[in-house]
């Protein structure tokens, strides 16, 4: 039997590549996506989740609109990645539909009533932290947490942070504090395991789905190129989606984590106790590596196969 998930998103590029992988895995069942601001702003980010649900003809999967910003303060979007739309480069209509004209956090409740899920959250982590705070009844019913978010090291907003964590640490802080089983699929692991321009360009004789990763990656690519200096583009989102497809393409570690909540230089960063100095419980799967051939060719091949 399929695998019944939700996927909280803000696409961007990733995300749209992990909602594809999504639909096009038989692995799993979409039951629905719910939206968080982040890449963009929510009304963005909302039309973006509705717009690549189109392409891969999935219109009777709900989308449902959640929080505008993080629960004490409003971060940046990342226009200077994922352009002005949130998914610059392909030539996509406007969406087909409105979303559900109910709350992120009230559809999350009304499925997890229904039946136990993985949640999959590759956005800002505010809608997991209200669902927590309003649904404490339901969060037996969260079977795993997978989130693509932190590192154990290095961010890519900040020095410190990655931007996931970054956008609304105090959200992230409520959810790594709360008792559910949660991966954290990293920069550390995300960043090795690239999408070349020339496996992304060959998705485009694929059909409509694999040209419009390929315009996707055309564009993602530019930041990577001036910001790394080659054209190979992490996919973070799509990974942790593949992580719940095949878990074995991350290795994890049972790790504590503490974000840092304060606003000195570090804020945002995911504290992860590789040594145990802290002597803290672990609260986490924390991956620490990756099958990088081993995901590419799931993700191109789940891809071409849309078609």
């Amino acid at each position: 039997m399929p695998k019944p998930v939700i996927i909280d998103c803000d696409p961007g590029h990733d995300d749209a590549m992990a909602l594809m992988l999504a639909v096009a895995s038989p692995e799993l069942e979409l039951v629905a996506v719910t939206t968080v601001a982040g890449n963009q702003t929510l009304d963005k980010v909302t039309a973006n989740a509705i717009r690549v649900l189109d392409v891969v003809q999935a219109d009777h999967i709900p989308v449902a609109a959640g929080a505008d910003r993080g629960l004490i303060h409003t971060a940046e979007a990342a226009g200077e990645v994922h352009g002005e739309t949130g998914l610059d480069g392909p030539d996509l209509p406007p969406p087909s539909r409105a979303p559900e004209p109910l709350h992120a956090v009230e559809l999350l409740a009304q499925n997890l009533r229904e039946r136990p899920l993985t949640l999959i959250a590759i956005g800002p982590l505010t809608n997991i932290a209200l669902f927590i705070a309003t649904h404490p009844e339901l969060r037996g019913q969260i079977e795993k947490l997978v989130i693509m978010g932190g590192a154990i090291g290095l961010g890519n907003v900040t020095p410190s942070a990655e931007f996931n964590v970054w956008a609304d640490p105090e959200a992230a802080h409520r959810v790594f504090t709360s008792g559910l089983d949660i991966t954290m699929v990293g920069l550390d692991v995300t960043h090795r395991a690239m999408l070349s321009a020339e496996r992304a360009d060959a998705l485009r004789e694929t059909g409509h789905a694999g040209a419009v990763v390929a315009d996707l990656h055309r564009f993602y690519r530019q930041f990577h190129e001036k910001v790394y200096g080659h054209s190979d583009t992490p996919v973070h989102d799509a990974l942790a989606v593949a992580h719940v497809i095949v878990p074995e393409v991350i290795t994890t570690q049972q790790l504590p984590v503490e974000i840092d909540i304060t606003h000195g230089p570090s804020r945002g960063r995911t504290v992860v106790d590789q040594l145990g100095r802290t002597g803290a419980p672990a609260n986490a799967h924390v991956s620490v590596d990756v099958d990088a051939a081993g995901f590419i060719d799931l993700l191109t091949g789940r891809i071409a196969s849309l078609s």
